[in-house]
């Protein structure tokens, strides 16, 4: 579904004024605890109408802008690099060892994209990607990055209690995997490669592609074969 120029304004003073705890936090979409936006929503929907009033921007670039970071330069572009490396041992070796240079087979790059490690998650092991400091993210393979992962209790809990943390995500892990957490940085990006579901086998990349959500390349979700609904 494309995201309206309102949606993306709504979101950034949604993050602007998080104070809310992780679960609500999940659910940016779901804007019912809030009747009145918020006042950084406020003014900064005010600041766009005095711009566009002033003709310095134009409303179809920001819809454009908005629409090329949802829908191009977003998870498509991650769940791309995922899908070959789980049909490519070639390109996976290649993604592991330098993950700028493999994104970069793709086109990708910039914008978070320059410098950035591929973690492998494994039936032992599990990746968790946070930002401590504020909300450093991979924009060239994921996007936009979504609300919880921008909020102070995301930011501070995934690295004190992660499993809690993953609980709270519907993701159940047992207690002899390993959780890693990594923190990004403005140097250094992450992204989770994540585990290929079970039974996907006969499955084409594309198909593959259509299976890996946002929320797994930054290790909160494992990958189903149950193709997630209005992804990311």
């Amino acid at each position: 579904m494309k995201t309206s120029r309102r949606d993306f304004i709504a979101n950034a003073g949604a993050a602007a004024a998080a104070r809310h705890d992780l679960a609500h936090a999940q659910e940016p979409e779901q804007e019912h605890h809030a009747v009145v936006p918020s006042d950084p929503a406020l003014r900064v929907k005010s600041l766009e109408s005095l711009l566009v009033e002033k003709g310095l921007v134009d409303p179809a670039a920001l819809d454009a802008l908005v629409d090329t970071y949802q829908h191009k330069i977003g998870p498509r572009n991650g769940a791309q690099v995922v899908a070959r490396a789980w049909v490519d041992p070639a390109f996976r070796k290649r993604l592991l060892a330098n993950g700028t240079a493999a994104i970069a087979e793709f086109g990708f790059g910039g914008w978070g994209g320059d410098y950035l490690v591929v973690l492998e998650n494994t039936p032992k092991i599990h990746n968790l990607i946070v930002c401590t400091l504020c909300s450093c993210y991979p924009w060239a393979v994921l996007g936009l990055p979504p609300v919880w992962y921008k909020s102070a209790a995301y930011r501070s809990r995934a690295v004190i209690d992660p499993r809690g943390v993953l609980r709270e995500f519907g993701l159940e892990l047992p207690e002899d995997v390993e959780i890693r957490v990594h923190d990004s940085t403005a140097e250094l990006r992450y992204l989770v490669l994540p585990e290929r579901p079970p039974g996907s086998e006969k499955l084409k990349e594309e198909e593959l592609a259509a299976l890996v959500t946002r929320d797994a390349m930054i290790g909160v979700a494992k990958v189903t074969l149950t193709k997630p609904e209005g992804r990311p």
